[in-house]
């Protein structure tokens, strides 16, 4: 699958919009990346194996560890679209699929770890 980045960029921004306005006035120190796929580097730090798919990556302090430093660099969730149109087989499954990552990369922005998430379905 493929299609225009603006569109992409659309279906994140719509992603950010369904997160509650008393939540999302968290995410100011959060920079949202778009990169085609992970860099050597990313895949070796995280233990990517050969065919697996990294749909997105939250680099940064959660807000439950961290000193409330306003010089702080920004946290970033990095999305990564070929991983996510590989996937997808039209713009609604595409949809469905930024909506889950996004969330799920804000989830561990707000200190929330992977086995909780796939306790709420959200793995």
């Amino acid at each position: 699958m493929e299609i225009p980045d603006e569109i992409f960029k659309e279906l994140v921004a719509e992603s950010l919009a369904m997160i509650p306005a008393e939540f999302r006035e968290y995410l100011d120190n959060v920079e949202i990346v778009i990169e085609e796929e992970p860099c050597t580097e990313v895949k070796r730090e995280l233990r990517i194996r050969p065919g697996h798919l990294l749909f997105g990556l939250y680099s940064g302090v959660p807000l439950t560890e961290r000193s409330h430093d306003p010089a702080a660099f920004p946290d970033r969730i990095t999305l990564f679209k070929k991983a996510l149109l590989t996937q997808c087989e039209n713009l609604e499954e595409l949809r469905y699929q930024v909506i889950t990552t996004v969330l799920h990369e804000v989830a561990h922005h707000f200190g929330i770890g992977e086995e909780r998430l796939a306790e709420l379905g959200w793995g």
